[in-house]
């Protein structure tokens, strides 16, 4: 089968116009970038009109990869096959992994989302704009600082760190303002990356420009020295940070690899953010199309919890459908089996890993959920596996089972698994969501109900500096937002070598952080870091412009 990007270049594009044309939207309305790329303007949002929504998410993440984004864009591949309106609303990629670990993340084989090197790469500028934007306030921040301090002022504690998409981790933690006074004052400080930013996860969150400009106000830049919190609204400039995002807000609408609209607009991780796709791009899909498939980073202990306790609670959404996207590879290596071994035949490893899989479900199914089980279709995948997997599924869990063949068949490869989806929606859609934990549970309680009740811990443990951060956070009258848990996306529990359906474990939370601006309480576990590094062998070694053409970005 052809490469990725060999596909990417031998599929015949159409004008944007086109493509926008498929959804209702006149050439008129849109902001073009090039021939196949296009912003579209907030005022095409009618949340008067709401399609279907359906969430893919997947079971617990392996280094094999699971296929989540693949399975989106199939979906709405197989949808459109059958004569369904639909169309797929995604995030961004972020350079880090594209130059890390992933190479891409624009889906693969016959199921991409296309340009694939400008979606992965710099693509409207989005990335870019976040990441100036974000340190811009670091610079007016340090600026007040340094022309203010001579009338007494200054920050017991700042808490704006800096950001950058790259994977660096000699960035972590760093000394700025060294050298003679004119240089500003010395402090600690660090970066973490650019889907972490807080203004990542405000720009996916916000409900309207207003709404972005309020949140961006709220955010908490630090302490001052009698104990009050110094936001963006007393630095003074919100409106200057506006000005930087006002094209960013705009979702990008692309093609797939059968010119079916697609949505990419924004980028936090769910391993360290809240993982979902801009709520403009949604509810834009959801205006203009009859199904709009979307996706939550991860596993769905990360990805969709958030989804749920995060968007949904905020937004008012609602998922008609959650898919659950699962491998033979993946259960295996969750069923025990060494990362070697796991494309090779193994009935009784894939058995030992559903254990992962049924925990994921029943917590779908806790929320109120209609679930089905997509399986993700791997060349060496044996019948008797994908046989032993639609058994337990129809007969133990009670959920549909379908194969995704997207990958190598494209719409045609995912026209059952379309079948399946839409009637699932037709007979057993979803019921109202049942949320985790309540507005008024305190801070303590939410986070624990996220470990115990999605994750499994046995109990929960709070360092010293997370339960001095929550005490700030519920002194500042920020008790009633909703919790947000950075962890390792390899396990359930904060040790991302505890592979399969870990239970009974402390969760520990060494820190927390205060987004007072995107209005929720970042709880970071064991030791996951904001800002990754690169691997012994990082894909930008094998990333190349040959005869003027970009290789390494699959």
């Amino acid at each position: 089968m052809k490469k990725d990007i060999e596909i990417a270049h031998s599929t015949q594009l159409l004008p944007i116009d086109e493509v926008a044309a498929s959804l209702g939207i006149g050439s008129d309305s849109l902001e073009h970038y090039g021939k196949h790329i296009a912003k579209l303007p907030l005022s095409l949002i009618d949340d008067r009109r709401r399609g279907k929504l359906i969430l893919v998410t997947a079971i617990t993440a392996t280094k094999a990869g699971i296929g989540k984004t693949t399975v989106s864009i199939g979906l709405a591949l197989g949808l459109n096959a059958i004569g369904r309106k639909a169309c797929v609303a995604l995030r961004e990629p972020s350079l880090g992994p594209c130059f890390g670990m992933k190479g891409g993340a624009a889906g693969g084989g016959y199921a991409q989302v296309l340009p694939m090197e400008r979606i992965n790469l710099h693509f409207t500028g989005d990335f870019h704009a976040i990441t100036a934007a974000h340190n811009m306030i670091s610079a007016l921040l340090d600026n007040y600082i340094y022309q203010h301090r001579a009338e007494g002022f200054g920050l017991k504690e700042v808490l704006w760190r800096r950001v950058l998409d790259v994977n660096d981790r000699s960035l972590r933690s760093i000394v700025t303002g060294i050298g003679p006074a004119t240089n500003g004052g010395t402090q600690q400080a660090g970066f973490d990356i650019t889907p972490a930013s807080e203004l990542m996860a405000i720009l996916c969150l916000a409900s309207s420009k207003d709404d972005l400009r309020r949140r961006i106000e709220q955010i908490l830049l630090g302490y001052t020295y009698d104990g009050k919190p110094f936001t963006v609204r007393h630095l003074g400039v919100a409106g200057a940070i506006m000005t930087l995002l006002l094209d960013a807000v705009k979702p990008n609408l692309v093609q797939t690899t059968e010119n079916t609209p697609a949505l990419v607009h924004g980028g936090p991780f769910a391993n360290i953010a809240h993982g979902c796709n801009s709520l403009f791009a949604t509810r834009m899909a959801l205006s203009h199309a009859d199904y709009t498939i979307t996706e939550a980073g991860f596993g769905a202990d990360l990805g969709a919890e958030k989804f749920y306790n995060i968007l949904c609670r905020k937004s008012g959404l609602c998922p008609d459908l959650t898919v659950i996207v699962a491998t033979a590879q993946g259960l295996k290596m969750h069923g025990g089996v060494p990362v070697d071994r796991i494309k090779e035949p193994n009935e009784e490893g894939l058995r030992a890993g559903l254990a992962n899989l049924d925990k994921h479900v029943r917590n779908l199914q806790g929320f109120g959920q209609s679930v089905v089980v997509v399986f993700n279709h791997f060349a060496g995948d044996t019948h008797a596996e994908m046989d032993l997997l639609r058994e337990h599924c129809e007969t133990v869990l009670g959920v549909p089972f379908v194969i995704n063949d997207a990958y190598a068949r494209g719409g045609e490869g995912a026209v059952k698994m379309a079948e399946v989806v839409a009637e699932a929606i037709d007979k057993h859609p979803s019921g109202p969501l049942q949320l985790t934990y309540a507005d008024d549970d305190p801070l303590c309680t939410k986070i624990e109900k996220v470990a115990k009740r999605i994750y499994g811990a046995g109990s929960v443990t709070f360092a010293a500096p997370a339960m001095r951060r929550i005490k700030l956070a519920e002194d500042h009258g920020m008790a009633h937002f909703p919790v947000c848990i950075a962890k390792t996306q390899y396990s359930f529990s904060a040790d991302q070598k505890a592979y399969g359906a870990a239970e009974g474990f402390d969760f520990l939370i060494r820190d927390v952080v205060i987004n007072a601006g995107s209005e929720m309480i970042v709880a970071i576990a064991g030791d996951i870091m904001r800002m990754p590094g690169l691997p012994k062998d990082p894909q930008a070694n094998h990333i190349d412009v040959v005869n003027g053409e970009i290789t390494g970005l699959s």
